[in-house]
């Protein structure tokens, strides 16, 4: 039994994405009809489709999901969760790993859907400032908690691969809000994604 891959496209969107690529192949120097480039229009408009996805998600329907209400008030940390996005202004990937706190005020969402949340925003041409504080929104419009905290740790190809080209370069945003404010639970926040429990 052979191999078939199962994946859902427009076929309109990757009709007239491979339509263009097939030319910007053409553009770089390239022959588009040479054996190794010729489905390349297509993967790439298929490979853009996915990386995109989250255009077509909504984080505050995701997070409702799973609501639950729970009478508690501890902080609620999820971190390391891995991102994958793609920078609006060079449209080069920026990778790496979000940490997201929250203290509830009598709601609790379910642990996964914190990190589906990160591949809503994330899987759109972002800047990694925005993405940081979109999450953090999203949690608190759906689950209203006393607090929310997001960290987001990254590397951008375009700054390693053009421009200034440094390698080691992390770029960190963060955003708070409510209990997060206080310097004592950010500090216990900050504290807790730095160390290594497991």
């Amino acid at each position: 039994m052979s191999y078939h891959k199962q994946d859902h496209y427009s076929e309109e969107v990757t009709l007239g994405l491979m339509k263009h690529y097939r030319e910007a192949i053409g553009l770089l120097g390239e022959d588009p009809d040479r054996e190794g480039l010729q489905k390349t229009p297509e993967r790439i408009a298929k490979a853009m489709q996915f990386i995109t996805q989250g255009y077509n998600m909504d984080a505050k329907q995701i997070l409702n999901s799973a609501k639950f209400h729970e009478d508690m008030s501890q902080m609620i940390i999820v971190k390391d969760i891995e991102l994958y996005s793609m920078c609006e202004h060079h449209m080069l990937p920026f990778y790496g790993k979000a940490h997201i706190a929250y203290v509830p005020n009598g709601w609790i969402t379910g642990l996964s859907k914190l990190a589906r949340v990160v591949d809503v925003y994330s899987r759109r041409l972002q800047v990694q400032e925005r993405l940081t504080t979109q999450i953090l929104e999203a949690i608190t419009e759906t689950l209203n908690p006393l607090g929310v905290a997001v960290v987001i740790e990254a590397s951008h190809l375009c700054m390693m691969m053009r421009g200034v080209q440094k390698q080691n370069s992390v770029t960190t945003t963060s955003a708070f809000s409510g209990e997060f404010e206080r310097n004592e639970t950010r500090s216990e926040f900050l504290k807790l994604i730095s160390s290594k429990l497991h």
